[in-house]
Order: C-alpha cells, then sequence, then structure tokens
C-alpha cells in the first residue's frame, strides 16, 4: 500500500523525525528527508535501504531555507502524498525577561517554516492520487499550559491551528492534517527534565511513531485535527 508513496520529513536526522523517516522507509515510501547537519543527516540514514531518500540539509530557521526546501523537492516530484514537520525547538524560560531572541528562534522553526512548507506544497499535497496528509509534531504544551514552557506552548498552539485551517480549506480536495501533541517524549531535547521526569516515564519514540503511521493509512474521507498524548504518569494534563 505504501509502495510509491513519497513522504517529506523535516527533523529527521534524530528524535522523532528520524524515527518515522525509517518507519516510512521500511514501508517502502520515496522519502526526502531534512536537517540542519549535513554530517548527522548522512549518518541517519546511512546504509538505509528499501527505498529512495533524498538529503537535503538546512537550517529550517533561516528566512529563506523553507523555501529552498520547497524547491529542491518540486525538482525531483511532482505530488506529496506526506508532508512530515517534526523540526522543532524548545526553550525553557519564564517569561518574565523572557530573550527575545530565543523567541524568535522557536516561531522561526516552530511555526513559520511549517507555515511556508504547507503553504508552498499545497499544488503538490493536491496533487497526491489517493489524497494526502500533513502531519505536524506540536506538543501537549500547546494544549495545557506549563510554567517556563509558554512560549514553546505558543508556538505548537499554532500548528494546532494550522492543521485545524488546512482540514477547512483543504480536506475537501483530498488534503488533511493531524497535529500530534504528546507530553515529554524520550528524546535527547527532554534530558533537561530527568531530574524531575525520569526517561522510563516518559513517552516512547515507537509510540508517536506508530500513531503517525497509523493516520498515514487513514482515507481521505476521515479527518483528525488533532491527537492529544499524554504520559501515564503525568498528574492531570501535565506535559
Amino acid at each position: 500500500m505504501s509502495a510509491g508513496r513519497s513522504a517529506l520529513v523535516t527533523g529527521a536526522s534524530r528524535g522523532i523525525g528520524r524515527g518515522i523517516a525509517l518507519a516510512l522507509a521500511a514501508q517502502g515510501w520515496k522519502l526526502t528527508v531534512v536537517a540542519r547537519d549535513p554530517d548527522r543527516l548522512a549518518a541517519a540514514f546511512d546504509g538505509v535501504g528499501g527505498s529512495r531518500i533524498d538529503r537535503i540539509a538546512v537550517d529550517l530557521a533561516a528566512p529563506d531555507a523553507a523555501d529552498a526546501v520547497v524547491s529542491a523537492y518540486a525538482e525531483k516530484n511532482s505530488s506529496l502524498d506526506a508532508l512530515i514537520l517534526a523540526a522543532g525547538v524548545g526553550s525553557a524560560a519564564p517569561l518574565d525577561g523572557y530573550p527575545i531572541g530565543r523567541f524568535d528562534k522557536q516561531f522561526a522553526l516552530n511555526t513559520r517554516a511549517p507555515f511556508v512548507l504547507v503553504s508552498q506544497l499545497l499544488p503538490l499535497l493536491r496533487s497526491a492520487s489517493g489524497g494526502a496528509r500533513v502531519i505536524a509534531l506540536a506538543s501537549i504544551a500547546g494544549v495545557h499550559a506549563e510554567a517556563s514552557l509558554g512560549v514553546y506552548g505558543a508556538s505548537k498552539a499554532a500548528l494546532l491551528a494550522l492543521c485545524r485551517a488546512v482540514n477547512a480549506e483543504e480536506s475537501a480536495r483530498g488534503v488533511t492534517a493531524t497535529a500530534i501533541a504528546p507530553g515529554y517524549v524520550d528524546t535527547d531535547m527532554s534530558a533537561y527534565v530527568h531530574d524531575t521526569v525520569p526517561p522510563g516515564t516518559m513517552i516512547p519514540v515507537d509510540d508517536v511513531v506508530r500513531t503517525v503511521t497509523a493516520v498515514l493509512e487513514l482515507s481521505p474521507r476521515s479527518v483528525i485535527d488533532e491527537i492529544v498524548m499524554r504520559r501515564a504518569s503525568a498528574v492531570g494534563h501535565r506535559p
């Protein structure tokens, strides 16, 4: 069922993005993987067979980076079956005196780049023969506020709104979007809270990957705006 389908995956060199890309490669998807570090991106997929893998090394926080990804993808492909937006960055600090540079970095990578990719790739998504999916890796912090993650949560909440907008405007044309909003996932990005949130209580990367691949198998007649994944040990709705 996956043979011949194409996916573009951002944040593909590590963590959730790499897990998703490897799962799709194993299913025979044609992949375009995007990450900032060319060496890490090459190492992440060295020896991975089963599908064609094109690599684009670019910092999506840069102003023209998303446009460059669209151009590079369009040069080799005439349609797009899945756009996986897994690139992201977080910076924890109280709102009082929050450094504006950190604010700008998070919104550039977590919000602006996904918007540009979705907006400019819509023609190729509409051309997918069996419908197309946009899947954005958001965060439970974009649904339920946590102290010191206000800016990160705001940047991720925008992804939930973007996915709802895609569904409102494009689902009748076969393009649907889902935001996945997990609590702490066991990746290096969450290492800074290991003293209060042990890795063994975090959501496994594989659980997020399985959720994404399951959504990709749905027909375009079904729309899921967002999926919130809470840690089993979390109190209430804490991330």
